[in-house]
């Protein structure tokens, strides 16, 4: 079935600024709140939400199959459930819908009343029920960092790093959208020189550039996803800052990885960008040397171009871009990520998460962490307000985006941005 939505000529009769995330060829999913309090799944072109459970009951998409409250829910993970083809009839759809060619809801107004808000006058949600969440480590060059200032420089990569995307099973109860604030976390941590460790809030609170993929129901347990077919199960992805707590992380992780240093939150992106709409922006991975064991081997352009960048905003202050990156370094591809994941018979369902890692470019300016970006505290990066930052502090707001773009179209995540807050005290 063509991906008609894609179509990089076409136009919408909604006005859409030149440089929007959200021109008509993205046409991501995602779930809002109304001014009256109604939940509902949409969609967004330039700055407008649209109701997708209104044009259905418009009787918008007759002739797709579809249950009749799929978009009256406050999650997409029945619409995700329903699987590629039930995505691309509706995407193809919305993108007809509202083609400047297509009068049937332009020239309705008691239609565009009900069906369209301004972005401004919604609040978004999280998009999906995240039943499990998976964080993948598969940035060679965040990877080789991180072992060189916590292992031997000259074996910074463990010895299966080349072989396995390394991943652990993370915390869904504490992913948020964008704009809900996240606390400073306490928990246990070895000041350097002591021996005894002591507890109070994180000193060495970091961000994590990352972006996750969202999938359907993969699988039954026991069987695997060849990797040539995982893509057929990842509905799409959203950007994603994986906070961490680094003085935590550094006494808890030996033997068992990341625990409380990084459940307190995780942040992502409310609109899901599918992977029809990420199709134009394929590019080959790295190589991967050694080669890879079958299971894993694939041909192929299987990454994506994806411009990824993060800021700090002090509070009350302008925020500096502090990191330019790029998707297409991952080592590891999200099919790669998901065929590993399944080859031992673990059960994937619609709604699940699975984060890339930090995603860290070749280049110093390029690193996706501020324990990388300063090299653990030792090279603190000055704020646009004279401040210096070694690690994220209270009150300053973490703002990632990211955007794919060639000659024709743009399409672009928007944006996950979180606040610092100050411990809670404990109880």
């Amino acid at each position: 079935m063509p991906i008609t939505a894609n179509d990089s000529s076409r136009k919408s009769w909604l006005n859409i600024a030149n440089d929007s995330d959200f021109p008509i060829q993205n046409i991501p999913f995602g779930v809002f709140l109304t001014k009256e309090n109604i939940v509902t799944v949409g969609t967004r072109i330039g700055d407008y939400a649209i109701d997708l459970g209104a044009l259905q009951q418009l009787n918008y998409f007759e002739g797709i199959e579809l249950t009749d409250d799929v978009f009256m829910q406050d999650t997409l993970n029945d619409f995700i459930s329903d699987g590629k083809k039930t995505w691309r009839l509706v995407r193809n759809r919305i993108a007809d819908i509202f083609d400047i060619n297509n009068p049937k809801l332009k020239d309705k107004k008691k239609h565009r009343d009900i069906v369209i808000f301004n972005i401004a006058d919604v609040e978004m949600q999280l998009p999906v029920f995240i039943g499990d969440y998976t964080d993948f480590y598969s940035s060679k060059e965040h990877a080789t960092n991180v072992g060189k200032m916590f292992r031997d420089p000259d074996n910074a990569l463990l010895p299966n790093w080349l072989h396995i995307p390394v991943g652990y099973h993370g915390r869904s109860s504490t992913i948020v959208p964008s704009g809900i604030p996240v606390h400073r976390p306490n928990g246990q941590t070895l000041p350097n020189g002591e021996t005894q460790p002591v507890f109070g809030p994180s000193k060495l609170v970091d961000f994590e550039l990352e972006t996750a993929f969202i999938t359907t129901d993969a699988n039954i347990m026991g069987d695997n996803i060849p990797v040539n077919e995982a893509e057929e199960y990842i509905f799409g992805m959203v950007l994603l800052n994986d906070w961490s707590a680094r003085d935590i992380q550094k006494w808890e992780y030996v033997p068992l990885g990341p625990f409380l240093a990084k459940n307190f939150a995780s942040s992502i992106s409310p609109w899901i960008v599918t992977m029809d709409a990420l199709e134009p922006f394929r590019v080959e991975s790295p190589k991967q040397e050694p080669t890879p064991l079958p299971y894993l081997q694939q041909k192929g352009k299987h990454s994506f171009d994806i411009n990824l960048e993060v800021a700090i905003a002090p509070e009350n202050a302008e925020a500096k871009v502090i990191s330019k990156s790029n998707y297409k370094y991952m080592y590891w591809t999200m099919s790669q990520q998901l065929a590993h994941h399944t080859s031992n018979g673990c059960r994937v369902n619609s709604g699940d998460m699975m984060g890339s890692g930090t995603i860290s470019g070749p280049t110093e300016d390029s690193f996706g962490s501020m324990l990388e970006l300063t090299w653990g505290g030792k090279n603190p990066i000055k704020m646009n307000d004279g401040s210096e930052r070694k690690f994220i502090n209270d009150g300053d707001t973490v703002i990632m985006k990211g955007f794919c773009k060639n000659d024709q179209v743009r399409i672009g995540f928007g944006e996950v941005s979180s606040k610092l807050l100050p411990a809670n005290k404990m109880k």
